[in-house]
């Protein structure tokens, strides 16, 4: 004899298990959403892929070495793989000048450049860099001569409490690595992602123009 369902009930109670259970088709279905995660992380994080670098083998869990090129120098580190590259700058080459604020993505106080492309170094695996140079605020300058939107950042006053500053120094430099005589509007998307709490963008886009235009000191 057929069971009877409830009134209104449009189901059976296999149905209804496979409903709120893990079935063939919500297996295959999450399988996919996490595959295009994984394909989608270099675009969340912004890290870009080295040309011809290929998925790392898994390493881990204990500290591994690396070798990495850090403002030209070739400096060894062992760090677990978790580390992110934030970390293995700060806490194993002690280069402090690479701040961690937010610590997840959001305020990009802790850029660096990998080869010419500013990146959020919080949200950046130091296993993941490979080959490529870092660049951190401390490889800006040649000994006492400064690079010339840190000059220009003293003198249009672009700076106040010093968090973000070497993060948004590190994105304009960047900015002028590709673009040497950016516009305003330039200028603004270069540092769109880069926060301010002291709100000194005006003049972070005067220091900007004025280092393109050879006028930084």
């Amino acid at each position: 004899m057929s069971e009877k369902l409830p009134p209104g009930s449009d189901s059976s109670p296999s149905q209804d298990k496979q409903k709120h259970g893990t079935t063939r088709r919500t297996f295959l279905k999450s399988a996919g959403i996490v595959s295009a995660s994984v394909a989608g992380a270099e675009m969340l994080t912004g890290v870009p892929r080295a040309e011809g670098q290929e998925q790392a083998g898994a390493v881990g869990p204990g500290k591994v070495a690396l070798k990495l090129r850090v403002n030209g120098e070739v400096r060894t580190v062992n760090v677990e793989p978790r580390t992110t590259l934030a970390e293995a700058l700060r806490d194993e080459l002690h280069l402090t000048g690479t701040k961690v604020v937010c610590d997840r993505g959001s305020c990009s106080a802790c850029t660096v450049m990998l080869d010419k492309t500013p990146v959020c170094s919080c949200m950046t695996l130091a296993v993941d860099v490979g080959d490529r140079n870092v660049t951190t605020i401390e490889g800006l300058a040649h000994g006492e001569d400064l690079h010339p939107i840190q000059a220009a950042f003293i003198e249009h006053d672009a700076l106040q409490c010093g968090f973000c500053t070497s993060g948004m120094v590190i994105s304009c430099a960047s900015l002028l690595e590709r673009n040497p005589k950016p516009s305003a509007d330039d200028v603004r998307t270069a540092i769109s992602g880069n926060i301010c709490r002291c709100a000194t963008y005006p003049r972070v886009l005067e220091a900007v123009v004025a280092a393109s235009q050879g006028k930084g000191a």
